[in-house]
């Protein structure tokens, strides 16, 4: 069996008219917004920009072929990664903030996002990886439906910073065969200061349960990511992500099986600008790299809850 094309469920979806169904529905919910849990209720169709800074078409910064992901899903010929641009949130230390937060990127259809998934198929890539998506689910459900219809078959991937909506989520059942969402912080308060996320922990854990509910644990076939789901854990300073916390959550209600990254890359990105005159004891205490002593710290506490899959 050829692990790129087994098991994928949009098709059909697309087939029975459900794809096209959801996608009028999800472009509807933009007149009101509230697709993430920002819940900003602007008319995004109207041209109102909400706290995403974004309109009603998807607007991407690159696609290509991506070997810097998990090895489940870059194999050898690459994961058909697709950066949108702007975010949901506003992280502080964010490594592509000029993306995420500085718009840099331009304007297409759904048509022409259709176009780019079936040239990253057709050039062949394992997957479709959509990064950030939260904000701009409604087009993206549109350009699966029209790239369907033509042919697309490879798995897709939702790679996302783990602040979605449970509703939102619970839509998707049936259109994403991977889903790869962060789970940043403990505790709340990280989570407001440091990527003025309110209430990150609950909307976090109510959406990795969504997430594992419908693909459950990473299915990796001949090398490849073919269904399931994989988080990330970005170890922070100071311990202010509260590894410790993020882990017992997964082990005790998402599985000891999960398969997590946990990722040793933070660094301190002096580039972005906030005003200093607001500098708490929180965004002093990241200013600086991560220590090999935090790292292994992390992964004793994955180790100790139970957690196998995905780190060393």
């Amino acid at each position: 069996m050829n692990t790129d094309e087994c098991e994928v469920g949009y098709p059909t979806l697309h087939e029975n008219g459900e794809l096209l169904r959801r996608a009028k529905i999800a472009w509807e919910i933009m007149h009101d917004c509230v697709l993430c849990p920002q819940e900003c209720h602007v008319n995004r169709r109207a041209g109102q920009r909400g706290f995403c800074r974004s309109g009603d078409h998807p607007i991407i910064s690159s696609y290509g072929p991506h070997y810097g992901e998990e090895e489940p899903l870059v194999g050898r010929r690459g994961s058909g990664t697709i950066f949108f641009t702007n975010c949901n949130m506003r992280c502080i230390f964010c490594q592509n903030y000029e993306i995420s937060q500085c718009s840099v990127g331009y304007e297409i259809s759904c048509a022409d996002l259709a176009k780019i998934m079936l040239r990253l198929q057709k050039g062949g890539c394992h997957n479709i990886n959509f990064v950030s998506p939260s904000h701009f689910v409604s087009p993206i459900i549109r350009a699966i439906d029209i790239a369907a219809s033509k042919g697309l078959r490879i798995p897709l991937v939702y790679n996302s910073g783990g602040y979605d909506s449970v509703e939102t989520i619970t839509f998707l059942q049936g259109i994403f065969d991977i889903y790869m969402p962060d789970a940043k912080y403990g505790r709340n308060e990280a989570a407001w200061e440091l990527s003025h996320a309110r209430n990150y922990v609950e909307y976090n854990h109510a959406v990795l349960k969504e997430m594992h509910r419908q693909v459950g644990d990473l299915l990796i076939r001949d090398g490849l990511a073919v269904r399931g789901m994989i988080i990330r854990h970005l170890v922070l300073p100071h311990h202010l992500a509260d590894s410790e916390r993020v882990f017992q959550f997964i082990a005790e209600e998402i599985s000891k099986d999960a398969y997590v990254n946990i990722m040793a890359q933070y660094h301190y990105n002096r580039l972005i600008q906030y005003d200093k005159n607001e500098e708490t004891p929180l965004l002093k205490l990241i200013q600086r790299p991560i220590t090999t002593e935090e790292y292994v710290y992390a992964i004793r506490c994955a180790r100790e809850v139970g957690l196998h899959r995905g780190f060393d």
